[in-house]
């Protein structure tokens, strides 16, 4: 088996032969997954599942595979709360992976304790998957923040942020199991990476409290962009970047 990966391009063969095997339940369809590797599908949809700062996060067919990178965004996060409590908004939530590192991060103490969460995708098949890795009433289906309940406005503690940032005309450089298997309005920025961006920040301070923060992933020429769309919308940014992970966070507070 971890020589029909390799030859498909799998670079760690032995390891996810490993987790196909540990994963199937009979043998049809363990053949069945490595099919489905084979013709280039992620491993973590094969799957079903993704490990994420620690989690085991369930993830269908179809959905964006949460990366490591984003751990930066989740420690980030986490180390804005300041009040047991507070009302987290994991927005373009995806699987919800975010969110629930953030909630798993508060509750072990490494917070300020247990939080109130939301989570907000406009995409049905993302909405149900976070639904299975949050508590369901919790997740919300609409664009942005169309799909939140009235009642946050003015709330919002955390307001955490990964939305696409790829711009149109780099989505054919792509990996081809992004490209091919995750949705494209999960990873198009639009023409320079920062449309989602600016809706964002327009819309954000009627929903952030007081002391609120907006925090939002992108790409490390798109910081600039991000920031600048930030510093419009009446929040003072700062821009970090994690060299291990290759991870940049733009953080907004008023």
């Amino acid at each position: 088996m971890a020589a029909t990966l390799r030859a498909a391009g799998c670079v760690f063969a032995e390891d996810e032969a490993r987790l196909l095997v540990d994963a199937a339940t009979h043998d049809h369809e363990l053949a069945a997954m490595v099919r489905d590797r084979v013709s280039g599908r992620p491993l973590e949809q094969v799957l079903g599942w993704a490990e994420f700062c620690g989690l085991r996060i369930a993830v269908s067919p179809g959905v964006f595979v949460p990366r490591r990178r984003t751990e930066f965004l989740v420690d980030r996060a986490v180390a804005a709360l300041d009040h047991p409590d507070a009302v987290v908004v994991d927005l373009c939530c995806g699987s919800g992976a975010v969110g629930a590192a953030i909630a798993a991060e508060a509750a072990s103490g490494r917070g300020s304790g247990p939080v109130v969460l939301h989570a907000a995708d406009v995409d049905p098949v993302a909405v149900a998957c976070a639904r299975r890795n949050l508590q369901p009433g919790s997740v919300h289906l609409g664009d942005l923040f169309d799909a939140l309940p009235r009642t946050l406005l003015g709330r919002v503690d955390v307001l955490v942020v990964n939305a696409p940032y790829v711009p149109t005309d780099a989505l054919s450089t792509m990996p081809p199991e992004a490209r091919l298997h995750e949705p494209r309005l999960a990873l198009d920025g639009g023409r320079d990476g920062a449309d989602v961006h600016r809706r964002v920040a327009a819309e954000s301070p009627a929903w952030l409290a007081p002391t609120g923060r907006l925090l939002v992933e992108t790409g490390e020429r798109q910081a600039v962009l991000t920031a600048a769309a930030f510093a419009r919308a009446g929040l003072t940014p700062t821009v970090a970047h994690c060299p291990e992970l290759d991870a940049t966070v733009v953080t907004g507070r008023r």
